[in-house]
């Protein structure tokens, strides 16, 4: 029988006590994210989707831990979780899914990218405004999340429940 030791990361900081007010500002921008994605009717797997990769492109272990676990939550399938990082390389995912997907990918690595006019007319081909910027709203909330998440590590991975 092979046993696997843990390492605890250590919290940097309580950014919710050190910045109380941002903290909740935060939580009302997130707030306003899912109002919008509400209002255009955004799939509700592909929100958690989402989240799911962009948290990995930032490598933000509880983001990640908390939007699989809500996505499972909400229907979606181990498999398509499994393959998210790989996206582009599977057929589980719809063309709307994979213009989200992609969207997401350019605007959180937006330093490197810049988001081309081309990563932006493939979403605006299956897309109307509203949902482009209900979108937008969704990846700069859970940008916003992974850079507190990461630079501070306030939260600990595994410790989310739905």
């Amino acid at each position: 029988m092979t046993t696997t030791e843990t390492e605890q990361i250590p919290v940097r900081l309580d950014f919710d006590a050190a910045a109380p007010a941002f903290s909740r500002a935060l939580s009302h921008l997130d707030n306003a994210a899912t109002k919008e994605l509400d209002a255009v009717d955004f799939d509700h797997r592909l929100r958690d989707l989402v989240r799911v990769r962009a948290s990995q492109l930032n490598g933000c272990a509880y983001c990640i831990d908390m939007h699989t676990k809500d996505a499972r939550a909400a229907g979606e399938t181990e498999q398509r979780l499994y393959a998210l990082p790989a996206w582009r390389e599977t057929p589980f995912f719809t063309t709307r899914e994979r213009a989200a997907l992609a969207f997401t990918e350019n605007v959180t690595l937006m330093a490197q990218t810049h988001v081309p006019t081309e990563a932006y007319d493939e979403v605006a081909a299956v897309y109307g405004a509203d949902e482009i910027a209900a979108l937008v709203s969704l990846i700069v909330a859970i940008n916003a999340w992974n850079t507190v998440g990461v630079s501070t590590r306030t939260w600990t991975p595994g410790s989310y429940e739905p």
